[in-house]
């Protein structure tokens, strides 16, 4: 079927509906809505999505996403670095500190566990997260992963990893969906399910 639309614009279309959730209409609406701002602010757009693809990359201590060596929360001395949540990526960071209240750091795995989709725990940012423990004298983990067969796997691999060493391993409450993204959770369920968190290993 041939398009309604110049070239140009079906690119820009097709650009958006890479976008996660965004279909046929909504890709649309965006490509259309964007050039009907003014050249300035093309420009500027595009500029800033280039330099922030050229900037940002993993801390260089938990894997979260920065634009320094060091994330503004591993270099807060005022954070408790005992206190470590480990999560799948960053946007799960970003919806913690939304929520405003944990004032522990993060260690972002960047994936889960999948056998069926081969990823293994050498896929995943586990060894840092071991010398980070290591490291610690009286180190907690609150395992902030989703509930599905990934989070579960990766969630008994880690608690098998520290059982021999003498780390207080937590995990965010059952009151969360089967299945759900930590990202897309509103605030008082995410900042209910970590003040829940039960003990699964100590």
């Amino acid at each position: 079927m041939n398009s309604v639309y110049p070239e140009s614009l079906d690119k820009i279309i097709e650009f958006y509906k890479k976008l996660p959730g965004v279909g046929e209409k909504s890709a649309e609406r965006m490509a259309l809505a964007t050039l009907n701002l003014p050249v300035d602010d093309i420009e500027i757009f595009s500029n800033e999505l280039v330099k922030a693809k050229k900037d940002l990359h993993p801390c260089s201590i938990c894997g979260n996403l920065t634009d320094s060596e060091i994330c503004t929360i591993c270099a807060n001395e005022n954070r408790d670095h005992n206190l470590i949540c480990v999560i799948e990526d960053y946007k799960s960071a970003f919806a913690f500190e939304k929520a405003g209240n944990f004032r522990g750091v993060y260690h972002v795995l960047n994936g889960l566990i999948s056998p069926i989709d081969d990823i293994g725990a050498e896929d995943i940012n586990l060894s840092s997260l071991v010398k980070r423990v290591e490291s610690l004298k009286t180190p907690e983990l609150i395992l902030a992963l989703k509930s599905s067969i990934e989070g579960e796997t990766t969630t008994l691999y880690i608690k098998k990893i520290f059982e021999q060493k003498n780390v207080k391993i937590s995990r965010l409450s059952y009151g969360l969906p089967i299945g759900a993204e930590i990202d897309y959770l509103d605030m008082t369920t995410l900042d209910k399910a970590l003040s829940d968190r039960k003990v699964i290993s100590e």
